[in-house]
Protein backbone atom coordinates (compact mmCIF):
# COMPACT_ATOMS: atom_id res chain seq x y z
CA UNK A 1 0.00 0.00 0.00
CA UNK A 2 1.52 3.17 -1.16
CA UNK A 3 0.23 5.23 1.72
CA UNK A 4 0.48 2.54 4.18
CA UNK A 5 2.38 5.13 7.00
CA UNK A 6 -0.40 7.21 6.66
CA UNK A 7 -3.44 4.72 6.58
CA UNK A 8 -1.59 3.24 9.97
CA UNK A 9 -1.41 6.79 11.32
CA UNK A 10 -5.20 7.81 10.61
CA UNK A 11 -6.43 4.56 12.27
CA UNK A 12 -4.20 4.83 15.55
CA UNK A 13 -5.39 8.28 15.36
CA UNK A 14 -9.38 7.49 14.91
CA UNK A 15 -9.37 4.47 17.93
CA UNK A 16 -6.67 6.69 20.00
CA UNK A 17 -3.73 4.33 19.74
CA UNK A 18 -1.03 5.76 21.31
CA UNK A 19 1.98 5.11 18.55
CA UNK A 20 3.97 3.73 22.09
CA UNK A 21 1.14 1.08 22.46
CA UNK A 22 1.47 -2.34 20.47
CA UNK A 23 -1.69 -3.02 18.47
CA UNK A 24 -2.94 -6.57 18.56
CA UNK A 25 -5.84 -7.98 15.69
CA UNK A 26 -7.99 -11.24 15.37
CA UNK A 27 -10.48 -11.07 12.97
CA UNK A 28 -13.01 -13.72 12.15
CA UNK A 29 -16.44 -14.17 12.68
CA UNK A 30 -17.02 -17.49 14.97
CA UNK A 31 -14.84 -16.68 18.46
CA UNK A 32 -14.97 -19.85 19.91
CA UNK A 33 -13.05 -21.69 17.06
CA UNK A 34 -11.13 -18.77 15.71
CA UNK A 35 -9.62 -19.20 19.22
CA UNK A 36 -10.09 -15.80 20.87
CA UNK A 37 -10.13 -17.25 24.58
CA UNK A 38 -7.03 -18.57 23.72
CA UNK A 39 -5.80 -14.74 23.04
CA UNK A 40 -7.17 -13.40 25.72
CA UNK A 41 -5.65 -15.89 28.27
CA UNK A 42 -2.32 -14.89 26.73
CA UNK A 43 -2.62 -11.62 26.73
CA UNK A 44 -3.67 -11.96 31.05
CA UNK A 45 -0.29 -13.73 30.93
CA UNK A 46 2.09 -10.93 30.29
CA UNK A 47 3.85 -8.93 32.19
CA UNK A 48 2.28 -5.66 34.22
CA UNK A 49 4.33 -3.24 32.58
CA UNK A 50 4.26 -4.61 29.04
CA UNK A 51 0.59 -5.48 28.97
CA UNK A 52 -0.34 -2.13 30.20
CA UNK A 53 1.23 -1.11 26.75
CA UNK A 54 -1.44 -3.57 24.64
CA UNK A 55 -4.37 -3.61 23.22
CA UNK A 56 -6.62 -6.10 21.55
CA UNK A 57 -9.08 -5.28 18.79
CA UNK A 58 -11.50 -8.49 17.66
CA UNK A 59 -13.31 -7.84 14.81
CA UNK A 60 -15.88 -10.14 13.66
CA UNK A 61 -19.67 -11.31 13.47
CA UNK A 62 -20.16 -13.26 16.79
CA UNK A 63 -21.67 -12.56 20.61
CA UNK A 64 -19.04 -11.37 22.08
CA UNK A 65 -20.82 -11.74 25.42
CA UNK A 66 -18.93 -14.91 27.08
CA UNK A 67 -15.97 -13.20 25.80
CA UNK A 68 -16.15 -9.93 27.47
CA UNK A 69 -17.09 -11.98 30.73
CA UNK A 70 -13.72 -13.91 29.93
CA UNK A 71 -11.80 -10.56 29.94
CA UNK A 72 -13.22 -8.60 32.92
CA UNK A 73 -12.27 -12.02 35.04
CA UNK A 74 -8.65 -11.67 33.75
CA UNK A 75 -8.61 -8.04 34.32
CA UNK A 76 -8.07 -7.16 30.83
CA UNK A 77 -10.86 -5.75 29.56
CA UNK A 78 -9.52 -2.58 29.80
CA UNK A 79 -7.30 -3.40 27.07
CA UNK A 80 -9.80 -5.15 24.58
CA UNK A 81 -12.20 -3.47 21.96
CA UNK A 82 -14.13 -5.65 20.36
CA UNK A 83 -16.17 -4.97 17.07
CA UNK A 84 -18.90 -5.95 14.88
CA UNK A 85 -17.77 -7.05 11.02
CA UNK A 86 -16.36 -4.56 9.30
CA UNK A 87 -15.82 -3.86 5.70
CA UNK A 88 -12.32 -1.95 6.35
CA UNK A 89 -10.42 -4.98 7.81
CA UNK A 90 -7.19 -3.88 5.36
CA UNK A 91 -7.19 -0.49 7.05
CA UNK A 92 -6.69 -2.48 10.62
CA UNK A 93 -4.14 -4.78 9.10
CA UNK A 94 -2.26 -1.67 8.18
CA UNK A 95 -2.99 -0.34 11.92
CA UNK A 96 -2.22 -2.90 13.42
CA UNK A 97 2.00 -4.61 14.88
CA UNK A 98 0.52 -8.37 15.37
CA UNK A 99 -2.26 -10.89 14.24
CA UNK A 100 -3.33 -13.41 16.55
CA UNK A 101 -5.18 -15.84 15.17
CA UNK A 102 -5.11 -19.07 17.17
CA UNK A 103 -7.75 -21.02 15.88
CA UNK A 104 -9.34 -24.41 17.09
CA UNK A 105 -9.79 -25.11 13.73
CA UNK A 106 -9.49 -23.63 10.27
CA UNK A 107 -9.77 -24.89 6.86
CA UNK A 108 -8.33 -21.67 5.03
CA UNK A 109 -7.79 -18.33 6.91
CA UNK A 110 -7.77 -16.34 4.36
CA UNK A 111 -6.68 -13.46 6.53
CA UNK A 112 -3.23 -15.25 7.63
CA UNK A 113 -2.82 -14.19 4.12
CA UNK A 114 -4.04 -11.07 3.74
CA UNK A 115 -1.80 -10.13 7.14
CA UNK A 116 0.68 -11.27 5.95
CA UNK A 117 0.93 -8.83 2.31
CA UNK A 118 0.15 -6.07 4.28
CA UNK A 119 3.08 -6.54 6.31
CA UNK A 120 1.31 -7.43 9.53
CA UNK A 121 3.33 -9.92 11.42
CA UNK A 122 0.61 -13.00 12.02
CA UNK A 123 0.67 -15.71 15.20
CA UNK A 124 -1.42 -18.60 14.40
CA UNK A 125 -1.76 -22.09 15.24
CA UNK A 126 -0.83 -24.51 12.37
CA UNK A 127 -4.04 -25.56 12.29
CA UNK A 128 -5.24 -23.29 9.80
CA UNK A 129 -4.93 -24.55 5.84
CA UNK A 130 -2.78 -21.71 4.85
CA UNK A 131 -0.54 -21.84 7.80
CA UNK A 132 2.26 -23.80 5.35
CA UNK A 133 2.18 -20.62 3.62
CA UNK A 134 2.60 -18.30 6.62
CA UNK A 135 5.82 -20.69 7.38
CA UNK A 136 7.60 -20.91 4.09
CA UNK A 137 7.06 -16.83 3.92
CA UNK A 138 8.81 -16.33 7.54
CA UNK A 139 6.06 -14.08 7.95
CA UNK A 140 5.24 -14.88 11.85
CA UNK A 141 4.89 -17.87 14.09
CA UNK A 142 2.92 -21.38 13.81
CA UNK A 143 1.32 -22.76 17.15
CA UNK A 144 2.53 -26.11 16.69
CA UNK A 145 0.00 -29.46 17.27
CA UNK A 146 -1.02 -30.17 20.40
CA UNK A 147 -2.21 -27.12 21.46
CA UNK A 148 -0.19 -25.59 24.53
CA UNK A 149 -1.23 -22.27 26.00
CA UNK A 150 1.87 -21.75 27.46
CA UNK A 151 3.49 -22.15 23.54
CA UNK A 152 1.23 -18.86 22.57
CA UNK A 153 1.80 -17.25 25.97
CA UNK A 154 5.78 -17.25 25.03
CA UNK A 155 5.24 -16.74 21.82
CA UNK A 156 3.19 -13.54 21.96
CA UNK A 157 5.68 -11.68 24.64
CA UNK A 158 8.38 -12.85 22.67
CA UNK A 159 7.13 -11.44 19.41
CA UNK A 160 5.78 -8.10 21.34
CA UNK A 161 9.37 -7.58 22.90
CA UNK A 162 11.37 -7.93 19.90
CA UNK A 163 10.38 -5.42 17.31
CA UNK A 164 13.24 -6.21 15.21
CA UNK A 165 12.26 -9.54 14.89
CA UNK A 166 8.39 -7.97 14.03
CA UNK A 167 10.23 -6.01 11.61
CA UNK A 168 11.79 -9.14 9.86
CA UNK A 169 8.03 -10.63 9.42
CA UNK A 170 6.79 -7.50 7.98
CA UNK A 171 9.54 -7.29 5.89
CA UNK A 172 9.01 -10.95 4.57
CA UNK A 173 5.49 -10.95 4.73
CA UNK A 174 5.59 -8.08 1.88
CA UNK A 175 7.88 -9.52 -0.35
CA UNK A 176 5.93 -12.74 -0.50
CA UNK A 177 3.17 -10.67 -1.54
CA UNK A 178 5.18 -9.11 -4.58
CA UNK A 179 5.71 -12.79 -5.40
CA UNK A 180 2.78 -15.42 -4.26
CA UNK A 181 0.40 -16.01 -6.51
CA UNK A 182 -2.19 -15.90 -3.51
CA UNK A 183 -5.53 -16.33 -5.82
CA UNK A 184 -4.28 -19.78 -6.50
CA UNK A 185 -3.71 -20.67 -2.86
CA UNK A 186 -7.17 -21.25 -2.30
CA UNK A 187 -7.10 -24.52 -3.97
CA UNK A 188 -3.72 -25.34 -3.82
CA UNK A 189 -4.84 -25.48 0.01
CA UNK A 190 -7.51 -27.42 -0.46
CA UNK A 191 -5.42 -29.89 -2.76
CA UNK A 192 -2.86 -30.19 0.39
CA UNK A 193 -5.54 -30.87 2.73
CA UNK A 194 -7.07 -33.79 0.67
CA UNK A 195 -3.83 -35.49 0.34
CA UNK A 196 -3.16 -35.30 3.55
CA UNK A 197 -6.46 -37.27 4.83
CA UNK A 198 -6.46 -39.34 1.69
CA UNK A 199 -9.72 -38.16 0.77
CA UNK A 200 -11.75 -35.66 -0.76
CA UNK A 201 -13.16 -32.89 1.15
CA UNK A 202 -16.85 -32.83 1.59
CA UNK A 203 -18.58 -29.58 1.36
CA UNK A 204 -19.84 -28.22 5.01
Amino acid sequence: VPDAAAVRAALRAEFAVAEEELLLLLVGSGFITKGLDRALLALASLPASLRQRVRLFVIGQDNPGRFVSLAEELGIIDRVTFFAGRDDVPRFLQGADLLIHPAYRESGGIVLLEAAIAGLPVIATDVCGFAPYLRDAGAGILIGSPFRQEDLNLALRTALEHPQQRRQWSENGLAFGRSADIYDMPQRAVDVIEACIGEPTLPA
